[in-house]
């Protein structure tokens, strides 16, 4: 399997630029991308057969094929523009009441916590976040802390599958046990596990499940799935049109008008993926990149490692050898220094430190984290 630069021209990224953010959000190869334009000029030849006859049957077609990659009963799936769009429908179509409790960890993604606050706000119930120490150690440090917030009050629990700002990977499996074990409904913010980590969400057993194509899976951008286990309570997307109280599927995948090119070019991203060598393959030359990367960074810039390797997936956190305060305008700056020296890698402020994240994909190589060491060196 090629990697590196020789095939970084399947691609539009600069290539004057070192990109190591794939996590963010992801990078469309240029055959996916034509693939969702001949969508579009379908579209646009006859909309209305388009969109009323042909779009269900399409859209089963590429629901089925996704399915099939994460373990699920295709039934239980539906098309959304990303992850956040799918934990809004889930928090937002709970019946919550004053002194109700809505239970995630300090490592959660920033919009859903946005999320989560609004919810509380406007029902009387609380956000509590259960504290999970970084950098990690254990696994099981995690379900510790969830279990030691749950209580009778606990009315959903939000877990990331791997976490956006500190890349781990948690627990889900023993998680969603423990959650089932008590009674207390379930949703996992898989946000970066598809295409990234070994899916089987039937077996899984979390209420509800949402992840992105367009980061790991090389779908173009706005393409995201939401699962929902049989039995799990009924959500709705938080923009209600036609397809109120009919199916789970069809109320989801018709809000109103819009372009779903994004949705049905997944099966050209997934051929691009079986193109080199199928998910599990990238997968694992992905996170053997980071392994070296971050021996790299490591013993250049004498940082530690923040996680053990069984929480790590082809992404990894390190703190800025730069330091400073922990504020959005420190990190603002450090990420600006590297980026006008061609290098893109997020900075962002956690706890007490200021942090940057590396991402592999297929188009990075050795050389583009050497660069990167060198613009940290002169930035500290």
């Amino acid at each position: 399997m090629k990697r590196g630069r020789s095939i970084l021209g399947a691609w539009f990224l600069d290539p004057s630029v070192v990109f190591l953010n794939h996590g963010s959000f992801g990078a469309c190869p240029r055959v996916v991308l034509e693939a969702q334009s001949a969508i579009r000029e379908r579209m646009e030849r006859r909309p209305v057969q388009f969109l009323v006859d042909e779009l269900p049957v399409l859209l089963g077609a590429q629901i089925s094929r996704l399915a099939q990659l994460v373990g699920a009963s295709s039934e239980r799936m539906v098309f959304v523009e990303n992850a956040t769009q799918a934990v809004n429908a889930v928090v937002r179509s709970l019946a919550l009441a004053p002194g109700d409790e809505l239970l995630t960890t300090s490592h959660v993604y920033g919009a859903v916590r946005q999320t989560l606050r609004f919810v509380a706000e406007r029902s009387g119930a609380v956000v509590v976040v259960a504290q999970v120490p970084f950098p990690a150690t254990d696994p099981g440090a995690a379900l510790a802390s969830l279990a030691a917030c749950m209580n009778e009050r606990t009315r959903l629990v939000v877990v990331d599958h791997l976490t956006s700002p500190t890349a781990l990977v948690l627990p889900v499996e023993q998680v969603v046990a423990l959650c089932r074990a008590r009674g207390v409904p379930v949703l996992v913010d898989g946000a970066h596990a598809p295409g990234h980590l070994p899916l089987a969400l039937d077996a899984l057993g979390a209420d509800w499940y949402t992840g992105n194509a367009h980061k790991w899976l090389f779908a173009p951008k706005g393409c995201a799935f939401l699962y929902a286990r049989a039995g799990a309570p009924a959500v709705h997307p938080t923009v209600i049109s036609h397809g109120y109280g009919t199916t789970f599927q069809e109320e989801f995948h018709w809000v109103g008008t819009k372009d779903p090119s994004a949705w049905l070019a997944l099966g050209a991203a997934l051929d691009f993926v079986d193109a080199h060598g199928g998910a599990p393959v990238i997968a694992a030359g992905n996170h053997q990149m980071v392994r070296e990367a971050s021996a790299l960074i490591e013993a250049e810039l004498g940082l530690t490692p923040t996680a053990p390797w069984s929480m790590r997936g082809a992404m990894a956190t390190f703190a800025h050898p730069a330091g400073g305060p922990a504020t959005l305008a420190r990190a603002k700056e450090l990420h600006d220094a590297l980026a006008a020296v061609g290098v893109e890698v997020p900075v962002f402020p956690f706890a007490d430190r200021v942090w940057f994240r590396i991402s592999a994909q297929l188009y990075n190589e050795r050389a583009d984290y050497e660069r990167l060491v060198e613009a940290l060196k002169r930035s500290a």
